[in-house]
């Protein structure tokens, strides 16, 4: 690259940053900080959409208003100069900007009422790892999980109301879904035909529950099998893209996840990370020749009993060698979450893991500490207690929790398992590629086969099969939700950048414990503001 270029492309990239960490707009009068906590209860409350005839209200004329009352609150926040402000302070306006952002690129560009089936899917029986559901989602879910069966009568009548809002949801999404995207289309349909499996599912366990709930889940099923039929029925003429595109995809990066990269960079990040997984395996099978192959649970009860051995193993090994602060309650989060006993042909990629090494899969549940402390530790900022909108949360849940496979390793909890130090190598070359499969899905380069072609290419040892609901799952989720399916890679690089910097400064005085303890105070927001406020400064 020739001198001029180069120095082009610094002065962009310190453009760029400066975007994410600087008040969009400086103004006259100085705004409060308790101006902008009232600014963001209020906003919160106007993200719900109005109701319809009982649902959600995500007509076209519906969006038209709230994309101009959106300008109006982004109007007001421009209003409020934080510049004086500390950078915890500071870093609460960037959070309030860029859920605002979130809204702003869903209207602008991923419309998923208009473009996304699966939008409209209001039954949920698993709780999400994650800080909230990944991708996007109505305002109207139906959260089984949440539920305790049998149900009492209060619960009945909860969850029969809950249900009576899937028929009217259903009804308008005949006429707001006049998008072209032909993958999301199909997708979708599947998502809605397991909607119906799991509502008559629900009406076996409550056959004892009365005639309100059997009547509300009769009506849901109905409407959704009805639901299912026309989506089936306009398949035919959806032959469009599902990508969002370059330009759009990095403009959510920059404003909503606050990822200081592109669509460009990140090809470049997975592709140098899926060559080092790649040959970091190859490395570790060689210095690993002649010793034993790792042998997977072949039973359930031997399954059960080498990963809840494991999980003690882990927590043990996370307190003695000073890397986290292990509290009572985080030991029963890990064991509530147990994989189940898989039979080998029907083992997904992570069960395969989990079967052949239980913490390879488990470190990842890092998750689970974090949904613990949403509850034990609130953070003392209001506006980062809650679970963030718009999966802006995802560099720093799914960073982490990836991040946290490579720690361990590095760690020493498998030296005297040398063989599962492979599987995490494995592991990492599996979120890379399904990574750039979706970015490339993103830029309509891929179509959604190829983007599943792409992944089981390049997961090793076959463990990713194009015949596996996982393989789909993931591939839809990422195409719903520009930026998740490379957040695991990106957010860990961040993370390492951040830990690269505070060992900088701290110097003999640096530990890790030190480091997770700071890490984890800061809050469950973009990894990019963490950065920020541990290390004093913006990324640069």
């Amino acid at each position: 690259m020739h001198s001029a270029a180069r120095a082009a492309g610094r002065l962009a990239w310190i453009l760029c940053l400066g975007a994410l960490f600087v008040s969009p707009t400086v103004q006259a009068g100085q705004g409060s900080y308790e101006g902008l906590l009232a600014l963001f209860d209020e906003w919160r409350a106007f993200e719900r959409p109005a109701l319809r005839e009982g649902a959600p209200d995500y007509t076209s004329a519906a969006i038209a208003r709230r994309r101009e009352e959106l300008k109006r609150f982004q109007a007001r926040l421009a209003a409020i100069d934080p510049a004086a402000w500390p950078i915890e302070r500071r870093i609460d306006y960037d959070l309030v900007r860029a859920q605002m952002n979130g809204l702003e690129f869903d209207i602008r560009w991923l419309r998923p009422w208009e473009r996304d089936p699966a939008f409209y899917q209001s039954v949920w029986t698993e709780q999400s790892d994650t800080p909230e559901h990944e991708g996007p989602v109505n305002h109207a879910l139906v959260e089984l999980w949440q539920y305790r069966f049998p149900l009492s009568a209060d619960d009945a009548a909860k969850l029969a109301g809950q249900l009576r809002t899937v028929p009217p949801l259903l009804e308008q999404a005949r006429r707001n879904l006049t998008g072209d995207a032909r993958d999301l289309w199909l997708t979708g349909t599947g998502t809605l035909q397991k909607q119906a499996t799991d509502l008559a599912d629900l009406a076996a366990r409550t056959r004892e529950s009365g005639p309100e709930l059997r009547d509300a889940i009769a009506a849901a099923a109905k409407a959704t099998m009805e639901f299912v039929a026309w989506l089936e029925a306009q398949a035919p003429s959806k032959t469009g893209p599902s990508g969002v595109g370059k330009e759009a995809y990095s403009w959510s990066l920059r404003n909503v996840h606050l990822v200081p990269l592109t669509w460009d960079d990140e090809v470049m990040l997975l592709k140098s990370e899926l060559a080092r997984a790649q040959a970091m395996l190859r490395l570790e099978e060689q210095k690993n020749r002649g010793l034993p192959q790792l042998v997977p649970s072949a039973s359930a009860e031997e399954h059960a009993r080498r990963a809840n051995d494991a999980i003690t193993k882990y927590m043990a090994f996370l307190r003695d060698r000073d890397l986290l602060e292990v509290s009572d309650y985080l030991d029963p989060a890990m064991r509530r979450h147990i994989d189940p006993f898989v039979p080998v042909e029907k083992r997904n990629f992570f069960s395969i893991a989990s079967h052949y090494e239980p913490i390879t899969l488990y470190a990842h549940f890092y998750h689970w500490f974090d949904h613990e402390w949403f509850v034990h530790r609130p953070n003392p900022s209001p506006i980062r207690r809650e679970a963030w909108l718009y999966n802006a949360w995802d560099s720093r849940a799914e960073g982490m929790a990836t991040a946290m496979e490579e720690i361990v390793l590095h760690a020493g909890y498998y030296d005297d398992n040398p063989r599962a130090r492979e599987i995490v190598w494995v592991m990492l070359a599996q979120r890379c590629a399904r990574g750039l499969a979706s970015l490339y899905a993103q830029a309509n380069e891929f179509d959604l086969r190829q983007a599943k072609a792409f992944q089981v290419e390049w997961t090793p040892r076959g463990w990713m099969h194009p015949d596996l609901d996982l393989l789909g799952f993931e591939q839809q989720l990422y195409l719903r939700q520009p930026g998740y399916g490379t957040s695991y890679v990106t957010g860990k690089y961040l993370i390492e950048a951040t830990l690269m910097e505070r060992s900088h400064q701290q110097g003999e005085a640096f530990t890790l414990r030190g480091f997770f303890d700071e890490f984890n105070a800061a809050g469950m927001m973009p990894v990019s503001l963490i950065y920020w406020q541990l290390a004093g400064h913006p990324m640069r």
